[in-house]
C-alpha cells in the first residue's frame, strides 16, 4: 500500500474523489430520512442537491461517479485489487463490474439531471412492469432478487468478518473506523435484503408496484428500524470518506495493456 499518496496517478486520485462523492451520496440520503422524514434513492438526492446547490456541484457529482466506475470497472477487467485465478477473486471481478456499470449509470443520470433538472431513467416499479411483460419475467425478477439477497447476505458477512478493512493502511484500523465500517455495511446488508424482497414479492405476485428500491426499502422499515438504517447509511458515507483516504488503490497495468495494443496492430 503505497505511503505517499502524492506518487500516485491521476486514474487513482480520480478513484479516491469517485469514494468522496460515493460518501456524500450516502450522507445526503441518510441526512434527508433522519431530518426531514423524506425517503429518498440516489436519484432523489440527485435532484435534492440539484435544487439546493445547481450545476456546479453535479458536475463534481458526475466526475467522481465517473471515476468510481471506471475504477471499478478496471479492476473487473484486470483484477488489480480483487486478485486474479480462484473463485474468490472471480467472484469480487464480477461484483466490481456490477458496481462499476452502477455508478457511470448514476453518472449519467446526474448528467441528464443537470442538463434537464430531472432524470427519465425510469424507476423500479417501471422496470419491474417491463420485466413482467416479458415471456420469462418473473423468472427475471426472481434471478434479480436473489442476487440482491445474495449481495446483502455479503454485506451482513463484511460485519462479521471486518474484510472492508483488509484495504486500508494499518493507520486507519482503529477501533471507530471498524465500527462505523460495521454499522454503515449492516445498513447496507439491511437494505439488499429489504430491496430482494420487494422484488421477490412483486415477482410472486406479478404485481410491478410492489417493486422497489433503496427509497421503497426505507419505507418499508418505518419506524425505529428506518432510522436506525439511515444512520447506518450515514456511517457507511463516513466510512467511504476514509477509504478515499486510506484504501489502498491500485491502478490498471497501462503498460501491459499499451504492449498488447502494440502486438495487436503489429500483427
Amino acid at each position: 500500500m503505497p505511503d505517499d499518496l502524492a506518487r500516485e496517478s491521476k486514474f487513482q486520485w480520480w478513484a479516491r474523489f469517485g469514494f468522496v462523492v460515493r460518501g456524500i451520496l450516502y450522507i445526503v440520503i441518510a441526512w434527508l430520512a433522519l431530518v426531514s422524514g423524506r425517503t429518498e434513492d440516489v436519484t432523489g438526492a440527485l435532484e435534492y442537491l440539484q435544487r439546493g446547490f445547481g450545476a456546479t456541484l453535479m458536475v463534481v457529482l458526475v466526475v467522481g461517479m465517473a471515476g468510481y466506475g471506471l475504477w471499478r470497472l478496471s479492476d473487473a477487467a484486470f483484477g488489480m485489487d480483487s486478485g486474479r485465478h480462484n473463485a474468490k477473486s472471480t467472484r469480487k471481478r464480477i461484483a466490481a463490474g456490477f458496481s462499476g456499470g452502477i455508478y457511470l449509470f448514476l453518472g449519467y443520470k446526474a448528467a441528464r439531471i443537470m442538463t434537464q433538472g430531472r432524470s427519465d431513467s425510469g424507476d423500479a416499479h417501471k422496470h419491474a412492469a417491463d420485466a413482467l411483460e416479458m415471456p420469462a419475467g418473473t423468472l427475471v425478477l426472481i434471478v434479480a432478487a436473489a442476487v440482491l439477497i445474495g449481495a446483502g447476505l455479503v454485506q451482513l458477512y463484511k460485519v462479521w468478518s471486518c474484510s472492508f478493512l483488509d484495504n486500508l493502511d494499518t493507520r486507519a484500523r482503529e477501533s471507530w473506523v471498524r465500527w462505523m465500517g460495521r454499522a454503515g455495511y449492516a445498513a447496507r446488508g439491511i437494505v439488499f435484503l429489504t430491496v430482494g424482497w420487494l422484488l421477490a414479492r412483486s415477482a410472486l405476485n406479478h404485481d410491478a408496484a410492489g417493486a422497489g428500491g433503496l427509497e421503497e426499502a426505507l419505507d418499508a422499515l418505518r419506524g425505529p428500524v428506518e432510522y436506525g438504517v439511515a444512520g447506518g447509511l450515514l456511517l457507511f458515507g463516513l466510512f467511504s470518506i476514509v477509504e478515499a483516504r486510506y484504501r489502498s488503490i491500485h491502478k490498471p497495468p497501462t503498460d501491459h495493456i499499451k504492449n498488447k495494443v502494440e502486438e495487436a496492430v503489429a500483427s
